[in-house]
């Protein structure tokens, strides 16, 4: 007799990361519990499964309890963004910490694993480079990001907290910069600026000089590492991440070079805290997972752009 399909709750499963990590378990046969409250995540990318019998969409904030019956918890719901992370930093916060306490609650209850998506923002300004998860971190606990970088701090703490008082499963992965296909618009991060104001013909805007470093995933890649993660017997936590590391500068660069319309790079005042040097060290998960990125910047950045190009024609 066949085993049952696992069944898996996605938090923010109408998001970026949430509606990929959704395509790809209902891929392979398991069954999908999807819960957002669609402050950042959109039923357009999760549409194609509704009605599918594996499938199943609640309407929901974290930040509530729920009670459901469920073999995985993927916890991804969060703001990411920090134009959307600052709207309401109070409410931001809450989700990190509220929301995570409620899903460590239904792991325990239910006797489900649970896999949470950190951020390399615990690292704050990291001091040391590359950054390695046995890093601490250099985080500034009353700045404008710290809604954001705290909420994750304290989640990890809560994690590791349950799993020694309780014994329950978890795997604490700690997510770098990721890119792609269902990147919000308006999500006032790099790669989406940018590639916005090219398509536009409109300057490329740099806050800082653009000597500033990060390292970005392709969201495929990003995918394959949270299942393997989620599958191993690690619990983290642990980098996930491309170590390729460019300049902001150099990304600007190529995406002038990708443009049709001629456009130009424009200096803006540098952010608060804006972390200088971002660069994920992923051996544990070369060594734990057998993982490493497969995609090359240049290539996702075209696949990103075209999703873009299609986004901004048909207006939707």
């Amino acid at each position: 007799m066949a085993a049952s399909p696992l069944k898996n709750l996605i938090t923010g499963g109408a998001g970026f990361l949430g509606s990929h990590l959704v395509d790809r378990l209902m891929r392979s046969g398991e069954k999908v519990i999807c819960l957002d409250n669609f402050f950042t995540g959109s039923e357009e990318n999760i549409k194609h499964w509704i009605g599918h019998p594996y499938f199943e969409l609640i309407p929901h904030d974290v930040t509530d309890p729920i009670k459901l019956d469920v073999d995985r918890i993927w916890h991804l719901a969060c703001p990411a963004s920090p134009i959307h992370y600052q709207f309401n930093p109070i409410k931001t916060a809450k989700t990190s910490f509220l929301g995570t306490y409620n899903m460590l609650g239904l792991a325990r209850r239910v006797g489900a694993r649970i896999l949470f998506a950190s951020t390399s923002e615990v690292y704050g300004n990291p001091e040391i480079h590359p950054q390695s998860e046995e890093y601490s971190g250099n985080v500034n606990p009353i700045g404008i990001r710290s809604c954001y970088d705290e909420g994750k701090r304290v989640a990890e703490s809560l994690c590791y907290d349950y799993m020694r008082m309780h014994k329950i499963e978890i795997r604490i992965a700690r997510i770098f910069n990721t890119y792609g296909p269902r990147m919000l618009l308006n999500d006032g991060r790099l790669i989406s600026n940018l590639l916005i104001q090219s398509i536009n013909g409109e300057d490329l805007t740099i806050y800082g000089n653009g000597y500033q470093t990060r390292s970005f995933c392709f969201i495929d890649d990003l995918i394959d590492s949270l299942i393997l993660f989620m599958d191993s017997s690690n619990t983290g936590p642990m980098n996930l991440g491309n170590p390729e590391e460019l300049s902001i500068l150099e990304i600007a660069n190529l995406i002038k070079s990708m443009s049709d319309k001629k456009v130009n790079i424009k200096f803006l005042k540098e952010l608060e805290d804006d972390p200088f040097r971002r660069k994920p060290e992923i051996s544990l998960a070369n060594k734990e997972l057998g993982w490493r990125p497969r995609i090359m910047f240049n290539e996702g950045l075209k696949i990103t752009r075209e999703y873009f190009q299609k986004k901004l024609t048909s207006g939707k």
